[in-house]
């Protein structure tokens, strides 16, 4: 008897890590789901986030409707345009997301970002169904590199430029770039590139603002090993598995 209840209570696995395999979210959204009172288990709301689950016997649902692990993981990468939250199902404020833009796509796979970029950003957002390598590259402990093109308004001098290079305390965090340069200049305006490893809210727009040189275009062109490559707005493709391998032994380096 204390066998079989051995090989059984093994079997078992935390209810978010069970979510993230069925591909409807990552690890961190899951807690947000069970905490927010939106999932079943066998007819009954678990708020419990270390509660464990059997994925063979257990009945686990998300708002009445029924969540198997994916048998096929996939891994996308998306070109976001401009004005579209990094947020699936539908915004109260009107505003455009994910979802949107998978029905204007013609994406149906259940398929959910792997990070985020602001509502006025552009470029590189992975998409997938595989929440726990999505955990792995949006933990905040991988520190993966993120690199970016910024235009900012005005010509940034050589003063600024390596102040900027030294790193500026802002009020939630000191960001020092990881690199940094200036690819052009313009009449009024210049392009930079800049990568971070930093995941806070709008950081780089704050980071460019505190030197008097307000973001007007901010494009992500690499997530750790994965480009953005020749995609344009709202295009999409499959991810290599090179990049994602090497990207995921960048992270686990950490």
């Amino acid at each position: 008897m204390f066998i079989l209840y051995y090989i059984y209570a093994m079997e078992k696995i935390r209810l978010n890590r069970f979510l993230a395999q069925t591909g409807c979210c990552s690890r961190r959204k899951a807690d947000l789901l069970i905490q927010e009172g939106r999932i079943q288990v066998n007819g009954k709301t678990v708020k419990e986030l270390g509660f464990k689950v059997d994925p063979e016997r257990d009945r686990i649902t998300l708002d009445g409707k029924l969540l198997k692990p994916v048998k096929k993981k996939r891994y996308v990468k998306l070109y976001k345009p401009r004005g579209y939250l990094t947020a699936l199902g539908k915004d109260k404020h009107g505003r455009k997301t994910l979802s949107d833009l998978f029905e204007e796509l013609g994406i149906k796979e259940r398929l959910f970002p792997a990070g985020r970029l602001d509502y006025d950003s552009e470029g590189l957002l992975i998409l997938t169904n595989d929440g726990d390598t999505a955990n792995l590259l949006m933990h905040p402990s991988k520190k993966i590199p993120k690199t970016y093109k910024v235009k900012v308004k005005g010509k940034v001098n050589l003063e600024a430029f390596k102040k900027m290079k030294k790193g500026k305390k802002l009020e939630d965090t000191f960001l020092k770039p990881d690199s940094l340069k200036i690819l052009k200049k313009g009449k009024d305006s210049t392009w930079l590139e800049i990568t971070i490893h930093s995941g806070q809210k709008r950081i780089i727009r704050r980071f460019m603002s505190a030197f008097g040189y307000p973001v007007q275009r901010l494009i992500r062109t690499s997530i750790g090993r994965i480009g953005l490559d020749d995609l344009k707005p709202k295009e999409w493709k499959e991810i290599q598995p090179s990049e994602l391998k090497a990207t995921i032994r960048l992270a686990n380096k950490k």
